[in-house]
């Protein structure tokens, strides 16, 4: 498709532990298009985070790596890509929001100094040029006091400023894919609405890609126009976000799903997973859900299913038995 930006492809990563690899991101694969916000959502150690990095190449130093799969933005490989290629990458082409604001910024460093260097290694400008530029940048991210932001230290500022500040260096180089992950965990409410609105605001304004990644399902319904669920490092459901919600078809969504609060409800008590997401070391046999699941067969302990199409609508996946009844049932 022309309005491809990114597509992964049965992407691995493996981490070294001990004497031992495991896998945490196995074999997933999904797209982006421009201007479209895909979102990304799962309990935390489903994977998330570790699909991310790997995608913009920041698994170096750490005892992960990815040995499998392609990851192509605008039809290239960035698994193919040197160092010193994917350092121009990042930053120009595709840049990334952590979850931490205040501790995504260097704390010796005042704001102005970190804005510059990110901006002058993509930019042809001057110090004085890159200044200005950076001026504007916090302007459109909604700063009032630019100039003050720019002098202060991140300890100076709040976690909403620290996270204006954060997407404005990601920003400031105009990348076409953006990742966003858990941009609003340690915001209070109005500022979470605030970054949100922002963020959509550049979708628009760029036609930029991105993967939003989050465990509140309220700001997936709000964002995004697909979802991919996650767990124990595999997809387990996809749809777009309308279908998802009213018709969820793996236990492990309608779990999520049933465990956020809803507006005049009278239970006293949400629903709740039983256990937790497995250890990538001791992964059970057959369906990783299944000793979680309250719908589970004999089959899903002894095999794994399949991500497969629901009822050959492509944009439409599960990774569950229950799947095949489900189908059967709609179909009489």
């Amino acid at each position: 498709m022309s309005d491809e930006l990114l597509k992964v492809k049965n992407l691995r990563t493996e981490f070294k532990r001990d004497k031992t690899m495991v896998t945490a991101v196995n074999n997933v694969s999904f797209t982006i298009r421009k201007g479209e916000i895909l979102g990304l959502v799962g309990e935390s150690g489903c994977g998330k985070s570790v699909t991310s990095l790997s995608i913009m190449g920041l698994l170096i130093d750490t005892p992960g790596k990815v040995t499998g799969g392609e990851i192509l933005l605008e039809g290239r490989d960035l698994l193919k890509s040197s160092d010193s290629e994917m350092r121009k990458i990042r930053g120009s082409k595709m840049s990334m929001i952590f979850q931490e604001p205040m501790s995504s910024l260097n704390p010796s460093m005042r704001v102005e100094t970190q804005l510059i260097e990110a901006i002058r290694l993509h930019k042809p400008l001057n110090r004085k040029e890159a200044r200005l530029y950076s001026l504007d940048m916090l302007k459109s991210v909604g700063i009032p006091d630019p100039e003050t932001t720019l002098r202060s230290y991140p300890h100076q500022l709040s976690g909403g400023m620290s996270q204006r500040v954060v997407i404005a260096m990601a920003m400031s180089c105009d990348p076409k894919l953006l990742i966003a992950d858990e941009p609003t965990t340690a915001l209070d409410v109005t500022i979470q609405a605030q970054i949100l609105d922002l963020m959509l605001r550049i979708r628009k304004e760029k036609n930029t890609g991105i993967l939003l990644i989050t465990h509140d399902l309220g700001v997936v319904a709000e964002m995004c126009s697909r979802v991919i669920v996650m767990y124990a490092g595999r997809i387990v459901e996809e749809a777009p976000v309308k279908e998802l919600y009213a018709n969820p078809r793996h236990p492990y969504t309608k779990g999520l799903i049933a465990s956020v609060p809803k507006l005049g409800s009278k239970v006293n008590t949400l629903p709740s997973i039983p256990g937790n997401v497995p250890d990538l070391s001791v992964m059970p046999k057959g369906c990783k859900f299944a000793p979680r699941c309250q719908s589970v067969m004999d089959i899903c302990r002894k095999s794994e299913p399949e991500l497969k199409a629901i009822g050959g609508d492509i944009t439409q996946k599960c990774r569950c038995f229950l799947l095949n009844t489900q189908n059967k049932e709609e179909s009489n």
